[in-house]
């Protein structure tokens, strides 16, 4: 005898919700894979050039190497929060920096993305258009916003990545030492690795400018390898963190009020001739909630 249509019905959701489940829980352990200690080597160079100008020059090829802590900050069902620290100078007394910040959302419908000059339009994507995807959020060494973008991990061939193109500001290797453009199209990808992980990168330096067409000035090549190691090789950053985190999460938590206003954002670069970054990080900086919510707030243009 066969079923009645209802119970084959039921029976096809169970399984496909179990496949959304399973498939869920996949791209929540690629993520977490993200987290411990790496020796990193960072790998940048300008690839080709499409500028007019004869005496065009471009970036230095860039390799660094490192070690970094990836901190697991926040473990939800829909959220993990990321933080990077680097751990440099002399290995017997090395000196620990807050680095980047990655925050994975599951389903997120809010996006920030990256006009130019310091401002980022507010987005409100349909549910449909994010339908079992992550977005990743990338914030600076202050926790300000850099870029994002949302995607599906992929989990094929003993493969697992993710990735997305999306506009960002110039990197700090390349703010201090051009401005003959202003935006870095990202092509992120992030791959889990049998050694780590890798961060694989095809950009675009971009000339933005209101009312004209984007002019593509050159291509670059980004391929940053983390190498796994022992995690006590990076004590000094977990310490550094436990010793710093209630700080931070005061800057985040004042971050998130202001990001869920739901309105485009632009900031000051200074503010005192001072970036964010030099307010929190001086060890005379800001500690306090009070503080803290001032000085943010001070660098958000009315």
């Amino acid at each position: 005898m066969k079923p009645p249509l209802y119970t084959l019905l039921v029976l096809l959701f169970s399984i496909s919700g179990m496949s959304q489940i399973s498939k869920k829980q996949e791209d929540l352990e690629a993520i977490k894979k993200m987290c411990g200690c790496y020796e990193v080597t960072f790998n940048f160079a300008e690839t080709f050039n499409y500028s007019n100008d004869s005496l065009y020059k471009p970036s230095k090829t860039k390799v660094d190497k490192g070690l970094e802590w990836a901190q697991l900050v926040t473990n939800k069902n829909d959220t993990i929060q990321i933080q990077h620290l680097l751990q440099v100078g002399n290995p017997a007394e090395p000196m620990v920096v807050k680095h980047w910040r990655q925050d994975w959302l599951f389903e997120n419908t809010d996006l920030y993305t990256y006009d130019a000059d310091t401002k980022w339009t507010f987005k409100k994507v349909p549910a449909s258009e994010v339908k079992g995807q992550w977005t990743q959020k990338v914030y600076q060494v202050d926790d300000s916003p850099r870029y994002e973008g949302t995607a599906s991990w992929v989990h094929v061939d003993g493969k697992s990545y993710w990735e997305n193109t999306a506009s960002a500001p110039l990197a700090r290797r390349e703010y201090t030492t051009r401005s003959d453009y202003n935006v870095l199209m990202r092509g992120n990808r992030q791959e889990i690795t049998d050694y780590g992980w890798l961060h694989d990168q095809d950009n675009s330096k971009i000339i933005r400018e209101p009312g004209k067409d984007d002019v593509l000035l050159a291509k670059e090549k980004g391929y940053n390898t983390y190498k796994k190691v022992a995690d006590s090789t990076c004590a000094v950053a977990a310490q550094w963190w436990k010793d710093n985190e209630k700080k931070w999460a005061l800057v985040r938590t004042k971050w998130d009020e202001v990001y869920k206003r739901n309105k485009d954002l632009v900031l000051e670069e200074k503010v005192d001739n001072k970036p964010l970054y030099k307010f929190l990080f001086e060890e005379e900086g800001y500690k306090e909630e009070a503080e803290i919510d001032g000085i943010i707030e001070s660098f958000i243009k009315k």
